[in-house]
Order: structure tokens, then C-alpha cells, then sequence
């Protein structure tokens, strides 16, 4: 072991450096980026009011400790609740990706690195109340767009050539690494300082994927990235004191994370950070659905309407063919009991079968009342997934990203419908202009849920004109939403 020590303190490296000195440096040019990132907090938000309709969501919400108050505290969007920072971003990240329906990255590593807006928007309302209550102008919304887009890059970046699943880590530890780094910028911190607070997310303990797969999958799965975020938060507050941080944290011998986390491995990239994440993200516009399952589903409901008009319906189903990706496979193929809301909507089988009865497929479809339906496993029984190799190499193609399914259904009489490809789904940059007017419709179907018409316009009038949005004080933006 003694081989190992050094007395001379390593620079940092080269991963992290890279990472802080885009944050610091890097100027945001991109009029699609920052547009891209608008329509993204929309959604993002409006994701968040839909989940406070789901009390297994709303219980993990407000303070750490029952009656704990804060003066000039950030606040929750749809709720009353008013927080310290690291609070805040739990209670933010937690609502905005409860229900699997904001947007997402699919490469080596997917993720979604709207959950990034939890600590982003936590910590850009606490500062702009504080500087306000000294007299002094805080953050507008354009810094909120700005760190979005750089948080975007650095996750989805590291996760295009870097698979964290396969060795047992779940994708959150790109969010805490993410907003680490932004949050970094956000509070002052010096380059050195960032460095530091980029160095523990890395050091810090990373969760295990196994709350996303069988036999242990649940709903934790649905507040890790809000846990994520929030230490992102509480990491670049140790680092601002001048605490100290561990240059070598990624590649150190035995101890750094490649030995003792990756597996020996270092890390690949395929870009230098730019703003192609957050013009390339994913939408998810339709359903409520993993997105490696978008398309099946999609194809599920088309052909509902086919089966519909020809007179059958999914009782006269014998057998279902799904042709998918490798991806997809690795991660949602499930059959066996399913045990909560948590395991459902990570079931391939099981959407596109919600997809083949009923012609939709909701949020609420995934609930036990939804799942005691017995058709739904009967259907599910009669499904047979295999892997289509060009779907995977159009997967992981740069030019393509692909997300591809197809159904073909046999009946019980014989006969069968013809294949149903799918290979793009809405909310892929493919078919943007298409997705973009639906996503708009699920914010305002989302506002609903929550608001009263006069304040419905007030959150619509700024946030449907861009420069006007980006000109907003955040604390101005955040205070339309609290209830």
C-alpha cells in the first residue's frame, strides 16, 4: 500500500478542470439552446404541478423538520412551502421528476437533466431574496436558462460515451456532478473553490441503480435525482467555506472513483462541451412513459385505432412482437408480478399493453386501482420483445439517435396486422415543430391543475415571450407559482 502514497498534492484532474472551466468560461451564443431550455423549464415545471396531485409524492414535501421556518427562503413552485436552499432543491427535484415525464437523454447513459432546474432554481431564487432584501438586484431567469443549458452539456456530455449502469451506478450521480457545477458559478465561488465542490460530488457516495430494476424497484427511484440535486446544493456550500477538495478524486490508484467505482475504467468523451445536449434533448410530450418504450407505445395506440376500425380489439389478440433496441431491452423487458406504480411505468410490457386496451396511456394508469385490471397482465403474458441490432446501432448513431419500435400483432383467428414502426418519437429534435405546440398545451393543461384562471395568464403572458422571460428577476418568476 505504501506505494500508493505521494506527498505531493496532484493537480486536478483533467475531468473535473474541463468541467469547472466551461461553467466559468464558456459564453451561451446558442439561440436554440436557450430557447430549447424556455420550453424545457415550462415542462419541467408543469411535470412538477402534475405530480402534486399524487400524495406518495406530495408526503416527502416541505421542511426537514416539521415547523421549521426560514426567512427569505426559496420557494416550491405549487405549494406554499419556504425552504433553505438544500431543502428546496429536494423538494423541487423531487415534484419535477415524480412522475417520469419531463425530458431525457439517451446515450451510453441516460438520464434527464431537467433535474438539474431542482437545485438550479432553489438556489437562483434564495440568492435573488436575499440580494433583493439588501437592496441589491438578485438573478434574472436568463441565468436560470443559462445554467440549464451548461447542466444539460456536462450530464448528458459524460453519459454519451459512458455507461454507469453497467456497473451498478445510477445516472444521478451525473445531476449531482452537474449541478455541482453550475451551482458553483451561481453562488460566487472562485475557479479553485468550484474545483473543490466539483471534486467532493465525485468523492461523495454514489447510489446503486438497484431501486430501478427487479427485484428492488421503487419509488425511491422517483426522488433520487431531487436527493441528487439537493447535495449538489449542500456540496458547493461546504466549498464556498474554503474547504478543501481532492484533485485526484476521479483517478487517484485503488481510491479515485475509476479504480474503485468504474471498474478500472477511465472516462470516454465524444465532444467538448458546447450546447448540443440541451438542442438535442428529448421531449417527452405524449405519455408518461421511459423513453426507450416512447415509440412502443405509440405504436401500441395506432394500432388500437386499427384494430378498432377492422372490429377486434386486444381480447382477439394471440401474440404481440415488439422489435426494439438493445437498451430498451436491458432496462424496461420485464415480465413476472409488477409490484407498485414505480415498477410499472419501467415495464415495457406493460405500457404497451395499457396502449392496445385503451388507446392512451396516463399517469394514473400506472396506480394499483389501474393495474387490478386482469386483462393487463393476460395482454403482457402474449408479449415477445426481441432485439432488432440496426435499432441499436441507430440508437447510439449521433446522426440519428434513434429511439426505435415496432409492434406486429397476430390474432387469435389468424390473421394479423402489419408491422407498426416507430422510429422517432414526438419531442425527438426530428419532429420538434411537431412536439413543440403539444408541449406547450400539456403546460397550460398543467397550470390548470393548480391555478386559477387571472394567475394561469399572468405565468402564461411572461412565459410564452421569451425575452421577456429572460428579463424577469427569478424571485418575480417563482412568486406566480406559489400558492
Amino acid at each position: 500500500m505504501s506505494s500508493h502514497v505521494t506527498f505531493n498534492r496532484p493537480v486536478f484532474d483533467g475531468v473535473i478542470v474541463d468541467i469547472v472551466d466551461y461553467v466559468l468560461d464558456y459564453q451561451i451564443s446558442s439561440s436554440l439552446a436557450l430557447e430549447t431550455a424556455r420550453h424545457c423549464l415550462l415542462d419541467t415545471l408543469g411535470c412538477g404541478l402534475q405530480a402534486l396531485d399524487f400524495p406518495a409524492c406530495t408526503k416527502l414535501l416541505g421542511p426537514t423538520v416539521a415547523g421549521l421556518t426560514i426567512r427569505n427562503g426559496a420557494r416550491v413552485p405549487g405549494t406554499s412551502y419556504e425552504l433553505d436552499p438544500v431543502q428546496a432543491a429536494f423538494n423541487i427535484g423531487i415534484i419535477i421528476r415524480w412522475l417520469d415525464f419531463n425530458d431525457t437523454w439517451l446515450a451510453a447513459e441516460w438520464g434527464h437533466p431537467s433535474d438539474n432546474l431542482g437545485g438550479i432554481l432553489a438556489v437562483a431564487d434564495w440568492i435573488s431574496r436575499n440580494a433583493e432584501a439588501e437592496g441589491k438586484p438578485g438573478l434574472k431567469m436568463l441565468d436560470v436558462l443559462t445554467a440549464m443549458v451548461k447542466a444539460h452539456e456536462i450530464q448528458g456530455c459524460i453519459a454519451l460515451e459512458n455507461s454507469f449502469n453497467k456497473v451498478g451506478i445510477d445516472h444521478v450521480v451525473l445531476v449531482k456532478v452537474a449541478s455541482t457545477a453550475v451551482i458553483a458559478q451561481m453562488l460566487g465561488l472562485t475557479r479553485d473553490q468550484s474545483l473543490n465542490a466539483v471534486s467532493l460530488a465525485w468523492v461523495d457516495g454514489q447510489a446503486l441503480r438497484t431501486y430501478r430494476h427487479f427485484p428492488n424497484t421503487g419509488s425511491r427511484k422517483s426522488w433520487a435525482a431531487g436527493d441528487a440535486t439537493s447535495r449538489a446544493v449542500r456540496l458547493a456550500l461546504i466549498a464556498k467555506t474554503g474547504e478543501m477538495g481532492y484533485p485526484s478524486a476521479l483517478t487517484a490508484k485503488t481510491w479515485g472513483f475509476y479504480d474503485s467505482s468504474f471498474r478500472g475504467q477511465e472516462f470516454s468523451f465524444q465532444r467538448d462541451y458546447g450546447t448540443y445536449v440541451m438542442e438535442n434533448v428529448l421531449f417527452k410530450v405524449s405519455f408518461p412513459a421511459e423513453f426507450h418504450a416512447q415509440t412502443a407505445v405509440e405504436a401500441a395506440i395506432s394500432l388500437y385505432g386499427n384494430m378498432k376500425a377492422g372490429g377486434k380489439s386486444a381480447q382477439d389478440i394471440d401474440s404481440v412482437t415488439i422489435r426494439t433496441h438493445e437498451a430498451c431491452i436491458r432496462i424496461i423487458d420485464k415480465r413476472g408480478p409488477l409490484k407498485n406504480p414505480a415498477d410499472r411505468d419501467h415495464c415495457l410490457q406493460y405500457m404497451a399493453a395499457v396502449g392496445l386496451l385503451t388507446g392512451d396511456l396516463t399517469a394514473e394508469d400506472y396506480e394499483d386501482a389501474r393495474a387490478a385490471d386482469p386483462r393487463i397482465d393476460e395482454l403482457r403474458a402474449k408479449m415477445i420483445c426481441v432485439e432488432d441490432s440496426q435499432f441499436t446501432k441507430d440508437y447510439y448513431d449521433p446522426q440519428k439517435r434513434s429511439i426505435a419500435n415496432a409492434l406486429s400483432i397476430r390474432f387469435k383467428d389468424g390473421s394479423s396486422l402489419p408491422e407498426l414502426v416507430v422510429e422517432y418519437p414526438v419531442g425527438h429534435r426530428l419532429r420538434r415543430a411537431e412536439a413543440i405546440p403539444l408541449l406547450l398545451k400539456k403546460f397550460e393543461d398543467n397550470l390548470a391543475r393548480r391555478f386559477p384562471a387571472a394567475t394561469r395568464q399572468k405565468i402564461l403572458a411572461v412565459s410564452l415571450d421569451h425575452a421577456r422571460l429572460e428579463a424577469t428577476p427569478v424571485s418575480q418568476y417563482v412568486d406566480l407559482y406559489v400558492i
